[in-house]
């Protein structure tokens, strides 16, 4: 039986594709077209407008690597934000240090939150944690509205379309350093240097001109566009790259170690190139 294939057109000329099970849900929201598909490779996948957001085998990865790598930099984290993520692994993954006193997630999309409960539980349980606190919100709106409010922020965006248009802008970014305290650090998911290279020195370009140490990282996740994917992190005092031996704890994870958050600072030549 030949089944139902997926194909996530990622340029004009390639994309990526997998055979699907069978559709959870479907809904056009106020501001995306959402599916959820059990796929057979990947388990349950959160799908938005035809782009994989993130699947049960490895979203793993991404949650880790936007989370730990600014948690660790920073030497006490007691107020995080998070501006998209509505599947709430991020959050998941920052609910593991026990310095946070408070993490808050503002995602413009409810219907994200909703779903994500309902079919990606080991994904976005954690959203009913007493220290979590949601917010179904315009990020680029609440980060205008924050000032020396949060000590790590991180942007869990879907790629620069529609509603995440306004989140990889300059602007942004100078909203975001407004609304960290003295010594905060933010992150931000930015995309793949193979197809987005511009975007990634634009980034780069921009939160340079904002934060004294910008540096870009790495990291391998097969369902994303080229399976290369890249982190830029903007720190107003803590350098991802000195951080001490003794500054790491033990916690659970499967792709990030303390090992990993330095080498992953270790970049191909090309993408060095991106980032001069």
């Amino acid at each position: 039986m030949a089944g139902l294939w997926f194909t996530e057109k990622q340029t004009e000329n390639f994309g990526i594709t997998m055979k699907v099970n069978k559709t959870l849900h479907t809904e056009q929201t106020d501001f995306q077209r959402l599916e959820m598909v059990e796929t057979a490779e990947w388990g349950n996948m959160l799908l938005l407008d035809g782009m994989v957001m993130t699947s049960v085998k490895d979203e793993f990865v991404y949650h880790e690597m936007v989370a730990h790598v600014p948690l660790f930099t920073h030497p006490h984290p007691e107020n995080v934000l998070v501006v998209g993520g509505g599947d709430g692994g991020v959050i998941r993954e920052v609910l593991k240090h026990p310095s946070v006193k408070q993490a808050t997630l503002v995602d413009i999309d409810g219907k994200v939150i909703e779903y994500s409960k309902k079919f990606l539980p080991e994904i976005a349980g954690w959203l009913d944690d007493p220290r979590v606190k949601v917010r179904v919100d315009d990020g680029f709106m609440h980060i205008a509205k924050s000032e020396h409010a949060y000590d790590v922020i991180m942007v869990d965006s879907t790629e620069p379309v529609g509603p995440a248009v306004n989140l990889f802008t300059k602007g942004f970014y100078a909203g975001i350093s407004k609304a960290l305290k003295e010594d905060g650090i933010f992150v931000a998911q930015s995309d793949n240097p193979w197809f987005k290279g511009e975007l990634i020195r634009s980034v780069q370009r921009d939160v340079r001109e904002i934060f004294p140490i910008t540096r870009l990282y790495l990291a391998n996740i097969p369902t994303y566009p080229s399976g290369l994917w890249a982190f830029t992190i903007g720190s107003k005092k803590y350098d991802p790259l000195e951080v001490s031996d003794d500054s790491f704890h033990d916690i659970d994870t499967r792709y990030y170690t303390k090992e990993l958050h330095k080498a992953a600072f270790v970049l191909p030549k090309f993408v060095q190139d991106l980032v001069k």
